[in-house]
């Protein structure tokens, strides 16, 4: 079964999470994501709130920049989160906006390098390993979490380029894809995963989640329309779906055809209904997608 989502653009203020949240809860929506964008709302934060404010909804975090972050830190957020909430939380890390990182000074010469160390340490230390490593940007003399999780948590690695792609097959637990992949995108991202799977030699599923720009109601071609143009993207085939659920449902699946296990809608910036959105999504979405 494809699993469904909304997210929680952090657009709108942080006071406005706790009745989304609990709307998504009480409807039986699958998934919540969050965003953690410079300059606008942290992503543990949030989560950590969701998750509080809900009984039975996971809480995506997608993603946490790896370059804003020591990775002891992460692990030790995210294994907090997983011993109150277990199995609720999803993590996700990436390198992020590398504009928002050079303005607070955290660009890295080799995002590349960077993502790999720290999936690689943040993979070990909640597995409830001990960790030394001397890396070009991940350092650990003698790290463990004295509060690792119960379970196996899996990370996932936000990823677009090619070399992304691979590195995500290669070190990490899952892969999230942004709203600018179209199908055929998925597929190709599919392809780069399993070639890094393949050259690490990993077994296992590897979970696919694509965010899917989506607008229901009156004005909702325009509103797509207008925010994939400001994102340059207005040329690029496939992009987005405006309409109602059934519309909306064709969409999700052409995306879960393709080889995403997780389709997350993402509303435009302006939508005007955040909880409408979320009720929609649920009630009316979630029983056309197989």
């Amino acid at each position: 079964m494809t699993a469904l989502g909304a997210v929680f653009r952090p657009q709108l203020a942080p006071e406005r999470l706790r009745s989304v949240a609990r709307l998504a809860d009480e409807t039986g929506l699958e998934e919540l994501w969050l965003w953690e964008d410079c300059f606008r709302e942290g992503g543990i934060s949030t989560a950590a709130a969701a998750l509080a404010w809900t009984e039975r909804v996971k809480v995506g975090i997608g993603l946490l920049p790896v370059p804003l972050r020591n990775v002891a830190i992460t692990a030790m957020e995210a294994a907090t989160l997983h011993r109150m909430f277990p199995d609720r939380p999803i993590l996700a890390v990436g390198h992020g906006v590398q504009d928002w990182m050079a303005q607070v000074g955290a660009r890295a010469e080799s995002p590349m390098t960077l993502l790999r160390e720290h999936l690689v340490a943040l993979r070990a230390l909640l597995n409830g390993e001990r960790v030394t490593t001397e890396g070009r940007y991940v350092r650990l003399d003698d790290v463990a979490l004295d509060w690792p999780p119960a379970q196996p948590v899996p990370v996932i690695a936000g990823a677009t380029g090619p070399r992304s792609l691979r590195l995500a097959g290669e070190a990490a637990d899952g892969t999230l894809l942004t709203a600018s992949t179209p199908p055929e995108g998925v597929r190709r991202a599919r392809q780069l995963i399993e070639e890094g799977r393949k050259s690490a030699g990993r077994g296992g599923t590897h979970p696919v989640v694509v965010y899917l720009l989506t607008a229901t109601g009156p004005d909702a071609a325009a509103r797509v329309k207008a925010e994939l143009a400001e994102e340059g993207l207005g040329s690029v085939p496939d992009l987005g779906v405006a309409g109602d659920a059934g519309t909306v449902a064709k969409a999700v699946q052409r995306l879960a055809d393709a080889g995403a296990d997780t389709v997350v809608l993402q509303p435009t910036g302006d939508e005007p209904d955040p909880e409408g959105f979320v009720r929609f999504a649920a009630e009316e979405v979630r029983p056309l997608v197989p």
